[in-house]
């Protein structure tokens, strides 16, 4: 009978978890006296940075993409196709559950603008190119609201915006792509 990969994972690391505990402990009352290497501890830095303003400038790029890939993505998966197909409208079938994943989608593209728009200052072309656009990405912060009462300009909001993004992106040389969150991500996101 084939055993399911998740608890393969979860076996393995429940084993290694209690070797380590046990070599630890072990370890503790086998030694009866203290030794001295001379060894010095030396603190270990908790993240990687770039080191020249190239690599922080390519950075700043790819993390651009990949926000506002993933605003892209959930505001035409949720927000855009479900209006063009009439979803938000009165009496239309799923109506509601249209709207509430269309709520949590524009609340998840608002975060990932932001945080693109965050990227887009390490990088002087792409500031450039996003600064006209940020007050109609803070535009965006009340849209969600008015997704969830059925508005449907804020439908064509969100596109518009997302739009201008894409073409921000494209004349800074970060060209921007669609990238579908999971559901899980809209809810974490």
């Amino acid at each position: 009978m084939p055993v399911p990969i998740r608890r393969l994972v979860v076996a393995l690391t429940l084993c290694c978890t209690l070797v380590a505990g046990v070599t630890a402990c072990a370890g503790d009352s086998t030694r009866s006296k203290s030794t001295d290497t001379g060894m010095v501890a030396v603190p270990v830095a908790d993240t990687p940075s770039p080191s020249t303003s190239a690599e922080k400038q390519k950075f700043a790029k790819t993390r651009f993409v990949a926000n506002a890939g993933l605003a892209a993505g959930a505001t035409y998966q949720w927000i855009v196709k479900p209006w063009k197909a009439g979803k938000f409208k009165k009496g239309a079938h799923g109506r509601t559950f249209a709207l509430v994943k269309a709520a949590a989608a524009g609340g998840f593209a608002y975060n990932r603008l932001k945080a693109a728009k965050r990227n887009a200052q390490g990088d002087p072309l792409l500031s450039k190119a996003l600064a006209p656009l940020s007050a109609s990405i803070d535009a965006l912060k009340n849209l969600p609201a008015k997704l969830r009462q059925g508005d449907g300009n804020a439908a064509s909001a969100f596109n518009d915006v997302i739009n201008n993004v894409k073409e921000a992106g494209k004349s800074a040389g970060a060209p921007v792509t669609d990238r579908v969150p999971s559901a899980g991500q809209l809810a974490h996101g």
